[in-house]
């Protein structure tokens, strides 16, 4: 186990915002956790698990131990007549992870190419994109509770997904924190925010593959190409396409993807608002609700490239809050913040809807 102290988080986050850890810990196996939970001084103290820092916004320097998981390993776990069950380690870069599998022939996951962030994030925030979220691929992940320092095993019906959502990002009731240890199922309603750190994450990858081309931008590009049929790994490339064209590289451009969730609403309140917008980008949903484009909506309110102090919305993508300092003079978080709530504002005052920002506000 390596502990640091007074650790510079700024190359930590994609936003690119200065900060620092007080105490940071460098999780490179589940031992080091087993290890810090029984330094007391260490386990005491209040903890934030930090994974590729792609869906953070940092106000200020981390006084809770970091818990920075470099948690690596790829294998096939276990193949059936019907699938492949491929197990990353929670340090692994998502997108290396896709391509890895698509190189091992174990297609599935092409949808969510380019995606920032490390593999142990994904269930957390439940990724999706271009038609394909994480619970449509996930089979089971194995987490270590931090209260009493035992593994366990969630599959997906236990990790609550739901959009942009899971029982990771939901605090347990009082009673459950005083139990001192989690129960034997969890279910919708109860929640493991600050309580687990997630090790490894299984992938369940149907051998009976088809492609997912529902979105718009994937039709045009297989129309584009004229194939009838393209393989997993040309959607893959599809996918990084459209991608690099529309969002900034946050190697370049700090930024924390997109940072606000897509509303949705009854088909009455849909209605209603295409009476005053015509153009509103809007999709049905399954459970008969309709999703609106929170880009589309920003973009609508005269955001696009606008900027407060340094924090700015992209002006290719609204949906997307951008770093426009420097590495010396980098945007603060209070900045970010700011501006996301003038723009909640704006979106609310025109529309009646309120924006939820997707990142964790540290």
């Amino acid at each position: 186990m390596l502990v640091e102290k007074n650790v510079p988080l700024q190359s930590c986050n994609t936003f690119g915002i200065a900060a620092r850890a007080h105490t940071l810990v460098r999780v490179r196996t589940p031992q080091d956790v087993y290890d810090l939970l029984a330094d007391h001084r260490l386990a005491r103290q209040p903890m934030f698990v930090l994974g590729g820092g792609s869906n953070i916004v940092l106000t200020g320097d981390v006084k809770p131990v970091v818990l920075k998981m470099e948690i690596m390993g790829l294998r096939l776990l276990e193949e059936t007549a019907q699938a492949w069950v491929v197990e990353a380690g929670a340090g692994e870069n998502w997108h290396d992870t896709v391509d890895w599998t698509l190189s091992q022939g174990w297609p599935g996951l092409e949808n969510l190419a380019l995606i920032p962030g490390t593999v142990g994030a994904a269930p957390v925030q439940n990724i999706g994109a271009y038609g394909v979220e994480l619970q449509d691929r996930f089979h089971s992940l194995v987490a270590i509770d931090l209260a009493t320092g035992r593994p366990f095993t969630l599959d997906a019906a236990q990790c609550a997904f739901g959009y942009r959502d899971s029982v990771f990002k939901h605090s347990a009731p009082l009673a459950e924190h005083e139990g001192g240890g989690l129960p034997g199922h969890w279910g919708r309603g109860m929640g493991l925010a600050g309580r687990a750190v997630i090790t490894h994450v299984r992938f369940l990858l149907p051998k009976a593959w088809r492609p997912e081309l529902g979105y718009l931008d994937l039709e045009r590009r297989r129309a584009e190409a004229g194939v009838a049929r393209p393989t997993a790994r040309q959607i893959f490339d599809w996918v990084c396409e459209i991608r690099r064209a529309k969002l900034p590289d946050p190697a370049v451009i700090g930024n924390a993807g997109s940072f606000f969730k897509n509303p949705t609403v009854t088909p009455e309140q849909c209605q209603d608002i295409i009476a005053r917008d015509p153009k509103i980008v809007h999709y049905p949903m399954a459970d008969g609700s309709i999703k609106l484009a929170a880009g589309w909506l920003i973009d609508a309110c005269g955001w696009k490239g606008k900027t407060v102090g340094k924090a700015g919305v992209y002006d290719r993508q609204a949906l997307v809050l951008v770093n426009r300092g420097t590495r010396e003079d980098s945007v603060t978080g209070g900045e970010v913040m700011t501006l996301a709530k003038a723009i909640q504002t704006s979106v609310y005052e025109r529309f009646g809807i309120r924006l939820e920002p997707e990142p964790v506000v540290v």
